[in-house]
């Protein structure tokens, strides 16, 4: 059950020099110092940093990981935090876990945190997985009673009970992320944060570790922060969403909006439906709008694949021999290969002159997740093609609801269509 706000991030920076650490003199650091920590005045040598966009070569030694980010969260909400490599995910995770400032802005947290943010973090190498559970129980400010009352627990759950009393210098990854995130759920911590525990470990873990965050977030109402590159884990596990590019805010949202939007490239808000001018034959039609949406839905909703998916097309023919054209839609993935074509086949719609609104349905359970687009055909006669363009729009495929702890994950390919089966 969601309370009150525990994590409240009010404009928070954070600035990274590249090379050479300190602005080139002693009196120019002098004067940074006195400004920023004495005078409490913004630091003078960031004014002209850049954003973190490792795609192009900046100018300035000085980038943003992080730029005026805010947010708030709420005790017992499951918040994934996406983006891609660079985004500032980590970054942002690290301001929050207290492991570094940021440069400007504040972070105000209510109770006790629990990190894991990479294999390791937290961890001292010559110590014993045993004493590095009761290590990481003091820093949380646990007492050794309360630590020896969860201590088996934690050891049953990561499943490294033969070498617990091994120095975990000479654990695998795979070990060390069992430990490490066993140790941090079962310790009486407020907030869990987690950045890609999912990347280490095989499928029987990674299951074992989303049920277990469930359990957290549902079942105790604490806290969990939860960075992957699986949408479907985030998607299934999560109540909300946070969007990060290139250190900025992109979306705020639910979760199953946000990672709509992550999938589309930042445009999967908007593009289920696309309205067009001038887009069409002089003298025969125009075409007016495309809109795609999930039977029962808005069109703003996210296209999740467990619903049928209704392709409506808003076509005006300005010519009495109306009839005598058709409609043909090509798929393509995100790639660019073509998939297939579809149109209205053996029941052939009859077009009029005036505004044609017409809708083809592509069953539920078709698509498995990911980016297509669309090419659309205007054929004559069903033999001439008078008119065709390449992506007249691009839309987003998310997945469907999937109970805790049976995922798979996605399956190969870009669709999925259902055969009969029998014994022969």
């Amino acid at each position: 059950m969601k309370g009150d706000t525990v994590i409240k991030v009010e404009n928070v920076s954070k600035a990274y020099q590249i090379g050479q650490i300190g602005t080139g003199t002693v009196s120019r650091d002098v004067e940074r110092f006195i400004r920023t920590r004495i005078l409490g005045q913004e630091d003078p040598f960031l004014k002209i940093g850049e954003t973190n966009d490792r795609s192009i070569k900046g100018e300035s030694d000085i980038v943003w990981s992080l730029r005026d980010i805010n947010f708030e969260i709420a005790q017992g909400e499951a918040v994934g935090i996406i983006g891609r490599n660079g985004a500032g995910k980590s970054t942002l995770l690290k301001l929050l876990s207290r492991v570094t400032a940021p440069t400007t802005g504040s972070i105000k947290v209510k109770g006790r945190i629990a990190s894991l943010l990479e294999v390791g973090t937290g961890f001292h190498p010559e110590l014993t997985g045993r004493e590095n559970i009761y290590l990481n129980g003091a820093i949380l400010g646990m007492r050794k009673k309360e630590i020896t009352r969860k201590l088996d627990e934690i050891i049953d759950f990561s499943g490294v009970e033969r070498y617990i009393d091994t120095p975990v210098k000479r654990y695998s990854s795979g070990m060390y992320v069992r430990l490490a995130f066993a140790v941090a759920a079962h310790l009486e911590s407020e907030i869990l944060i987690v950045d890609e525990v999912l990347a280490v470990g095989d499928a029987e873990f990674q299951k074992k570790c989303l049920g277990k965050m469930g359990d957290i977030s549902k079942g105790q109402g604490r806290t969990v922060l939860f960075v992957s590159h699986n949408m479907a884990a985030v998607k299934s596990f999560c109540n909300h969403g946070i969007v990060l590019e290139n250190g900025l805010v992109k979306i705020n949202s639910e979760a199953d909006k946000a990672v709509a939007f992550y999938l589309g490239s930042g445009n999967a808000e908007t593009n289920n439906s696309r309205q067009y001018q001038n887009v069409g034959v002089r003298g025969i039609f125009d075409l007016e709008e495309i809109a795609l949406r999930n039977t029962g839905k808005d069109v703003d909703d996210p296209l999740a694949e467990d619903y049928p998916i209704e392709i409506t097309t808003r076509i005006r023919f300005n010519t009495s021999e109306a009839h005598r054209y058709n409609i043909t839609y090509h798929l393509f993935n995100d790639i660019g290969e073509a998939l297939f074509s579809f149109h209205d086949g053996d029941n052939p719609i009859s077009m009029q002159e005036g505004e044609n609104r017409i809708k083809c349905v592509i069953p539920k359970d078709f698509f498995q997740s990911g980016n297509f687009s669309l090419a659309i055909y205007v054929v004559e006669n069903r033999r001439k093609s008078i008119f065709s363009q390449r992506d007249i729009i691009s839309f987003t495929v998310v997945d469907g609801e999937r109970r805790m702890g049976i995922f798979m994950g996605r399956e190969p390919g870009y669709i999925k269509p259902k055969f009969e089966w029998s014994k022969a």
